[in-house]
């Protein structure tokens, strides 16, 4: 089982494609409820070069974000292999 741990949100990137699908809405909820019980669910970023690319959570990242969080739990992922 893997464990959680936190990243600098500076060094996690969003591909394009990802950010969307973003609703502000759904962003604006999230951030109520991490406010008041904290990220229930972690966020997964594969690595890439020095920094990491979102695999699952832009919502929760944007979230985050919104806060003013410099960190967020997530789990380091492998890519995919085909």
């Amino acid at each position: 089982m893997q464990v959680a741990r936190a990243f600098e949100i500076a060094a996690i990137r969003v591909p394009v494609k990802r950010v969307k699908t973003l609703e502000p809405a759904k962003v604006a909820a999230l951030a109520e409820d991490m406010l008041e019980n904290g990220q229930k669910t972690p966020i997964m970023v594969r690595a890439d070069g020095d920094g990491f690319v979102l695999v699952e959570g832009l919502h929760r990242l944007e979230a985050a974000k919104a806060l003013g969080e410099t960190k967020i739990e997530g789990y380091l992922v492998q890519p995919r292999r085909f």
